[in-house]
């Protein structure tokens, strides 16, 4: 049996044969890049049916960003709603089996375009990036319509405040993660407190909405499944619209601050500004200073960033074999674009 850095084979494989419906050992286990928080691995049964199991970094973690069991919970009840996402197929509380809580579920074929070139390779036709376009907005139109009550999220955490919140998780987590000082990050973070707009659409937030952390069905350009679940709470959805808009790099523009070259940078895709007017036509929302949310996601971002430089430094992620320098520099360069959108 396979068994890397992260995964005791022999109790978990036991553990799969005893929870999962149909699955049959033993098990392969392989890592799957691109992923700098929760430890994701594609897991093969000897009848070839692929798995997907998520676990908790290796150390000392955030509670929430790293709680399996939340994780599985926001995952199964987006699921009925028309959001596409992986189905769940169990999970695991016993600490016992695998050190950690675990949670496992389908695996979905599907482009991830983490950059411009797997883009270019995986999607070359111009016609399909317009539609991958509107899809993004359709799934994230329909997610902001959810009602939290309706699919069993409505205790997933305060709906109202959603800023105040946000700001004082990750100065917080900044300065707990921090590996030097930058001082534009406290200039940010009052700026961003000074100017708080009213939160006026409260629903689902992924907290992480962008095409990196999506399967894109190639034949079509659709959105097979949204990933990555782990920053999800309920609150302003504005928020996510800031976040994709900081993603949604432009055919030209600088994008040397991500780790990245975007893949919309290839051409193709829907601007920014036709990316807002959809989603206010579709949810008939007004969006007002967006250029807040987009600093506000910067900013929050590079806190986001400096704690996975944090863990990376520590030794506690599965993958010993990232360049820290690119997330130093994303840091840097995330705190540059705040700086510039909220002067």
């Amino acid at each position: 049996m396979t068994s890397p850095v992260g995964i005791n084979a022999e109790s978990v494989g036991a553990w799969l044969e005893s929870n999962v419906d149909g699955a049959t050992g033993p098990f392969t286990y392989d890592l799957i890049t691109g992923g700098h928080s929760n430890i994701t691995f594609k897991v093969t049964d000897s009848n070839g049916t692929e798995m997907v199991l998520r676990r908790p970094p290796l150390g000392a973690v955030l509670a929430t960003a790293h709680d399996m069991g939340r994780e599985h919970k926001i995952i199964s009840a987006v699921g009925k709603s028309s959001v596409p996402v992986p189905r769940t197929l169990g999970m695991c509380t016993d600490e016992s089996v695998n050190e950690a809580p675990f949670y496992i579920m389908e695996y979905v074929e599907g482009l991830v375009a983490h950059d411009s070139s797997a883009m270019e390779q995986g999607m070359p036709d111009m016609a399909l990036r317009a539609a991958t376009s509107e899809d993004v907005v359709q799934v994230i139109a329909a997610l902001h319509m959810v009602n939290p009550d309706d699919v069993g999220l409505g205790d997933l955490g305060r709906k109202e405040a959603y800023l105040d919140r946000q700001l004082k998780r990750w100065s917080g987590q900044w300065e707990k993660s921090k590996t030097r000082e930058l001082p534009d990050m406290d200039w940010v973070y009052n700026q961003l407190v000074e100017r708080k707009p009213e939160q006026r659409y409260t629903g689902i937030v992924h907290g992480d909405y962008r095409l990196g952390n999506m399967l894109v069905n190639p034949a079509d350009g659709s959105v097979a499944a949204v990933l990555d679940w782990e920053l999800c709470t309920l609150g302003d959805v504005l928020a996510d619209i800031g976040y994709l808009l900081n993603n949604w790099v432009q055919p030209g523009e600088d994008s040397s601050s991500g780790a990245t070259a975007f893949a919309t940078t290839v051409g193709g895709f829907s601007t920014r500004e036709e990316l807002v007017d959809r989603y206010c036509e579709i949810t008939g929302f007004e969006v007002g200073d967006i250029n807040y949310y987009r600093a506000f996601q910067n900013w929050r971002l590079a806190a986001i960033v400096e704690g996975v430089l944090s863990r990376y430094l520590q030794g506690v992620m599965a993958d010993s074999s990232a360049d820290t320098d690119v997330f130093r520099n994303q840091v840097d360069g995330l705190c540059a674009q705040a700086v510039a959108l909220l002067s």
